[in-house]
């Protein structure tokens, strides 16, 4: 398929956001995965700010992008809270280079095979709900044009998804964008508990059983917490057909 084409259909999904039943970590997870697809780029994380206008993880390609992520917010320092401070894009194309900008940020993302970043923020006009991250291999040298035309092909998709965020929330009157943002907060609590009781049922790795879990909830039709929720429950109706599929060579505490 043509690239243009398929950037056409990743747009028009980005932006269908008015279902019924809408499932913000699945899309956001989704927006990680199509960046990752089309950018070419390594990995894709995505922070949204909660009730407090704090920053938290909601989605990332990978189980090591959630947590470099998570290792941002703890560090207080990274691209992506130096773009949501400022609103602007933040672009570092060597993290050896300039490890001195965000010391701590720069020696857990080398240590996690990443060498370079490009953070974008989430925002509509003077609204900013959260950051983007978009990771890069060491092995990635990136032209100037290449850098930018990846910036913003980026920036264009954090833009629909973000649109089609504040969208939804419009098309509920009784329900505030802040309530949706928490709700969403409170169910990856409960997915992360699922995710590893499955990786450690089958010991698999946390991406892995979060790929079955995921799979599981868009074959069945139900939220990805509801079956999250199930699987802590134990509730042998899910337990006897969820099986994330097995990875001699990972195990779940080295997901």
């Amino acid at each position: 398929m043509p690239q243009q084409q398929r950037l056409a259909e990743v747009f028009v999904e980005l932006a269908d956001t008015l279902v019924v039943d809408f499932d913000l970590i699945e899309f956001l997870h989704r927006l990680a995965e199509r960046c990752v697809e089309l950018l070419k780029v390594e990995a894709a994380g995505i922070l949204l700010t909660d009730q407090a206008d704090e920053l938290q993880v909601i989605a990332a390609s990978t189980e090591q992008t959630r947590l470099l992520e998570l290792f941002q917010l703890q560090a207080r320092q990274g691209p992506c809270l130096d773009c949501f401070a400022t609103g602007r894009p933040v672009r570092v194309a060597d993290l050896a280079a300039e490890a001195s900008r965000w010391p701590l940020f720069s020696a857990a993302a080398l240590d996690a095979g990443y060498g370079g970043v490009v953070a974008l923020p989430m925002r509509m006009r003077e609204r900013i709900i959260g950051a983007m991250n978009l990771f890069t291999a060491p092995s990635t040298v990136l032209a100037v044009d290449e850098a930018t035309t990846v910036q913003s092909l980026g920036q264009a998709m954090a833009d629909v998804a973000t649109i089609g965020i504040l969208g939804e929330r419009a098309a509920r009157e009784h329900q505030l964008l802040s309530q949706q943002l928490q709700i969403a907060l409170n169910s990856r609590v409960i997915i992360e508990q699922a995710k590893g009781m499955l990786a450690e049922r089958h010991q698999t790795s946390l991406d892995q059983a979060f790929a079955a879990l995921r799979a599981q909830a868009r074959d069945t039709n139900r939220k990805l917490a509801d079956l999250a929720l199930a699987v802590i429950d134990d509730d042998p109706a899910v337990m006897g057909f969820l099986h994330p599929p097995h990875d001699p060579g990972r195990r779940a505490d080295h997901g």
